[in-house]
């Protein structure tokens, strides 16, 4: 029997959210896309409190956030940002191009051709979240994308040193001090040359992380450019049992919990010792954390705690929710590494956290939020690889061949003009 001993916010209050925000990105994006840089301005100077003679920063103060940082940081980057670009090229050696003569002289491939330009947007309103320049930046760069716009709000009132070192070594061609809906607008739509800014072409791909308003204003320009997922708020959730405790279980809510006021945390478990003690021990917990007033927030809104007799109603629920981020920690976690289809990224035992996989260990940390696990996995190489396939047909015998039974299969449909594509090449090929 499942008790859903915590609940967040009503599914309709939820929904109610989500059309306020889309009516509201909805008229910004219009705005931006009339007023151009005058709109970029505005919005900036009212969301960031942030408007600067240009956005874009040249090498000269690149080279100053870099030089700013202690050189732990730079180490720490350089270490990060190789176990990521490790993992990467890894993923990239199983794709590959293929050819193959499926019948005498008919020859099918398909080549894989990475994406022109692409838009990594890094957020950082309230963090800096300098690992989100190597999730998206790096991996493109390992695909093969020729140039990489890559935006970032700025942090306390200036451009944040952090980011803007990892976007510049994960390779970044362009960097622009710049946040939210707004900036990606300006990736997606592009503008031309005004006052101090100079002309910024539109991308052919968005990607990365960010609140619930980047999320939608990539869900509304999806078509006229390219997405990698819908992702964000942060979710997570973590399966349990008896084998952990119930502050280990706080910790691990929490610790994405902080990321934002609707950042759902949900715990699974066929404990009730646990589900009994988790309330306390997240006010524990929260009372040594600085992020406690944003973390608070989402536990009381967004917190779940439901409480099963089995791992099989623990792995229908986990299957039923789909959260971003999951981590189990039970007696038997190859169950669920085995029987799991519907989630983001798994986190696998107790040595293992969110943490580390946003931040270190080389798996990609945008993940698909709200359900889409049920239809895609998270950002990788092959997110930025398109395959495209070709045909080649080497003899007159083989066209004939194929079209005769194309011919055919045309008129079934009463496709006349492309039945006579195969019809006067059959004419005057077959002898």
């Amino acid at each position: 029997m499942i008790k859903y001993i915590k609940s967040g916010k009503p599914a309709e209050e939820k929904r109610d959210i989500d059309r306020q925000i889309a009516q509201t990105v909805e008229t910004i994006l219009a705005d931006i896309e009339k007023r151009g840089w005058a709109a970029i301005r505005e919005y900036s100077q009212k969301f960031d409190n942030w408007n600067p003679p240009t956005f874009k920063l040249t090498q000269e103060e690149i080279q100053a956030c870099i030089d700013s940082l202690p050189a732990q940081a730079i180490e720490d980057i350089k270490f990060a940002q190789a176990q990521i670009r490790r993992f990467a090229q890894i993923q990239m050696m199983g794709l590959r191009d293929v050819e193959v003569e499926t019948l005498p002289g008919v020859v099918l491939g398909h080549k894989n051709i990475p994406v022109n330009r692409v838009g990594a947007y890094v957020p950082g309103g309230k963090y800096p979240l300098l690992a989100s320049a190597h999730m998206g930046i790096l991996t493109a760069k390992v695909a093969g994308v020729k140039h990489v716009i890559a935006c970032a709000p700025p942090y306390e009132g200036k451009p944040a040193a952090a980011i803007v070192a990892a976007q510049a070594m994960a390779g970044a061609d362009e960097i622009y001090v710049l946040g939210g809906i707004q900036a990606i607008a300006l990736m997606s739509l592009g503008a031309p040359t005004e006052g101090g800014n100079e002309t910024v072409r539109a991308v052919d791909m968005l990607v990365g992380p960010g609140n619930a308003y980047v999320a939608e204003a990539k869900r509304q320009l999806f078509g006229r450019v390219g997405i990698d997922l819908l992702a964000g708020p942060t979710e997570t959730m973590v399966i349990c049992d008896d084998t952990v405790d119930a502050e280990l279980v706080a910790v691990d809510l929490l610790g994405q919990a902080e990321h934002g006021p609707n950042s759902p945390a949900v715990c699974i478990t066929n404990s009730k010792k646990i589900a009994e003690e988790l309330p306390q021990q997240i006010e524990n917990v929260l009372k040594r954390l600085p992020t406690r007033d944003v973390a608070s927030i989402s536990w009381r809104d967004y917190g779940e705690i439901i409480l099963c007799d089995t791992k099989e109603e623990m792995l229908q629920e986990a299957e039923r929710i789909c959260s971003e981020h999951v981590q189990v920690m039970t007696e038997d976690d190859d169950y669920f590494f085995k029987n799991m289809t519907n989630y983001g990224a798994l986190f696998l035992g107790a040595r293992t956290n969110v943490s580390y996989g946003d931040k270190v260990i080389g798996t990609n940390h945008t993940l698909p939020t709200k359900g889409a696990g049920r239809y895609t996995g998270g950002l990788w190489v092959g997110k930025f690889i398109k395959t495209h396939s070709y045909q080649r047909i080497l003899t007159d015998e083989a066209s004939v061949l194929i079209g005769e039974y194309c011919s055919r299969l045309c008129a079934l449909e009463h496709f006349a003009g492309h039945q006579e594509q195969a019809d006067i090449r059959v004419r005057r090929l077959k002898k």
